[in-house]
């Protein structure tokens, strides 16, 4: 009979809570897990080529599933790369738990190899930041790991795990906790009285809904509101896929590049109906779409963790809830206000539309990237999966392309480069039957391209879109706005991608035209396995409708 052992009750307590798939770079100080898993083959063990990428894939593998993602990464070096990715779940609110193989708890505090204290090293970053020093404790701390995750607003956990726990063996029987499950919050009588009275009276209302922990059941909760109320939506930075942009009620992306006519209905509208986004920098342009500290217009605020609600703006009415629960709650009002107002919604979605449409002015170079995503939008299915980083490559796929179903988009909101391919090998993991695109610029796929390696060795079947203006290209615009025609730090001279993604098992082409793209497209959708285009463009194409020549200038 095998032994029960800390690493044997770590693999068990996970298949307890539903756990599916662990995301890691294997390493010595945790080889006792590794060798748990061989009698777990429910539980997938996903080998990234870097820690960093590996926690990203958690990331995504989190916000696409609504499971808590799981990365498991040695000491030290290790854990200092799997950062990156427990950065990108704080700031985005995803539920994730990074593992990290520690020293032995005899050499602790001795500064042995690779040791450092993960208290210390994570604490900002982190929900909870714990180490196991009794394997008798591990279900214990798991449970407490995924309730920390889910609860409240959702985040990342860091456990240490001491290699010598792992291997001490349990003599007496330890009962494995209950899946976890998020503590329910939600609005009380008197605060949704409050929404409905001030609702009823609002004649520009307008609600912006975003975060994290959301679901489809959420989604649809929050359409059927919006649809019962004339009531106009918009999304905050990278949550696009939280309501149908198709939908008459839609209104936009609050985010990043925001259109101009839609932040300036926003401006003038007379109640604003918050739904989980935090009014970060990004969501309300760096503090000017929304007065800051107290709004022009009356703001209700609801998010679940309370601490976010006055930290920034001075709430009308703040309500700590969970998202789900308090978009049922706000769907169970029904009707509150007329239609009277029908003309505001309509005006908002047709100023969506029109933002939507391709620009009369080209860009510069021969590739029109807008037209390159109208094309990508027609030959997918609806249900695609759209990935992204961060670098202005990305506002295209933000302005041209729609996301019409439930988890169509990860990106992060924590605008971290390097995102998009480990989130679509996640994505491809644990979602075969569907369609999975990452987008790419050049600089922001040299961050984690050997996950390319990745989907090689996993089988999935990825599509990656690097578009290559050989540099920097959010950087840049800065810098020439900030200093015109100095460019210092922001230039790339950057290896052949396609032969790249060739030699880790790809299929791979470049892509010089507009009129180039549809073939080299439909070839791509047809490999079965990891492909790659790589599209030549001309990095004074700074945005969709400025260039390098309008920085300078001044416009």
């Amino acid at each position: 009979m095998s032994r029960t052992t800390g690493a044997t009750l770590l693999v068990q307590s996970l298949v307890r809570q539903g756990a599916t798939t662990i995301f890691g770079v294997p390493g010595e100080s945790y080889l006792a897990v590794l060798d748990a898993l061989c009698d777990a083959p429910e539980l997938r063990f996903v080998n990234a080529r870097q820690e960093g990428g590996a926690s990203m894939m958690a990331d995504a593998h989190a916000k696409l599933t609504g499971e808590v993602g799981l990365c498991m990464v040695t000491r030290g070096p290790g854990a200092t790369n799997a950062s990156s990715g427990v950065h990108v779940a704080f700031q985005d609110s995803t539920p994730m738990i990074l593992f990290i193989g520690q020293v032995a708890r005899d050499q602790i505090e001795r500064e042995a190899f690779q040791e450092i204290d993960y208290r210390r090293m994570f604490g900002q970053m982190a929900k909870w930041v714990a180490k196991i020093d009794d394997a008798t404790r591990v279900p214990e701390f798991i449970a407490r790991a995924y309730h920390t995750a889910l609860s409240g607003r959702p985040g990342p956990v860091v456990l240490a795990l001491p290699e010598d726990m792992l291997r001490d063996e349990v003599t007496t029987p330890v009962k494995l906790p209950a899946k976890a499950m998020p503590a329910d919050s939600a609005p009380s009588p008197q605060a949704l009285k409050e929404i409905k009275e001030r609702l009823s009276h609002a004649e520009r209302p307008f609600m912006i809904i975003g975060g994290g922990g959301w679901s489809e059941t959420a989604r649809n909760a929050v359409v059927s509101f919006a649809e019962a109320n004339a009531l106009p939506v918009g999304v905050s930075f990278r949550c696009q896929d939280y309501f149908p942009n198709h939908h008459p009620n839609y209104a936009g992306h609050v985010g990043l590049g925001i259109n101009p006519a839609l932040a300036e209905k926003i401006r003038q509208s007379d109640l604003l109906l918050v739904l989980g986004a935090r009014l970060g920098d990004c969501t309300t342009s760096s503090y000017t779409l929304i007065d800051c500290p107290v709004p022009a217009q009356p703001l209700i605020h609801i998010h679940a963790d309370p601490e976010e609600l006055g930290r920034v703006y001075d709430p009308a009415l703040a309500i700590a809830a969970r998202h789900e629960t308090a978009a049922l709650a706000l769907a169970s009002l029904g009707k509150v206000r007329d239609e009277s107002t029908a003309g505001w919604v309509e005006g908002l979605h047709q100023a969506f539309q029109a933002f939507f449409a391709i620009p009369e002015r080209k860009s510069p170079g021969d590739v029109q990237l807008a037209e390159v995503m109208k094309h990508i939008e027609a030959n997918t299915p609806d249900d695609v999966i759209y990935t992204n980083g961060a670098g202005n490559y990305a506002i295209w796929a933000h302005r041209f392309l729609t996301y019409g179903s439930w988890r169509t988009q990860l990106a992060p909101t924590s605008g971290s480069m390097g995102y998009g391919l480990p989130a679509a090998v996640a994505a491809s993991i644990a979602r075969p039957e569907r369609t999975v695109i990452c987008f790419a610029g050049d600089g922001c796929f040299q961050m984690t391209c050997q996950e390319f390696a990745t989907a090689a060795q996993e089988g999935a079947p990825i599509r990656v879109i690097v578009v290559n203006n050989g540099c920097y290209g959010t950087i840049r615009m800065h810098q020439e706005r900030t200093y015109p025609a100095r460019i210092s730090g922001t230039s790339l001279v950057n290896p052949d991608f396609a032969a790249m993604a060739r030699a880790m098992g790809g299929h791979a082409e470049t892509v010089r035209k507009t009129e180039e793209f549809a073939d080299a497209f439909a070839r791509m959708m047809a490999h079965n396995g990891p492909a790659l285009i790589e599209i030549i463009t001309d990095e004074n194409a700074v945005t969709p409708v400025k260039t390098v020549e309008d920085l300078r200038s001044g416009g």
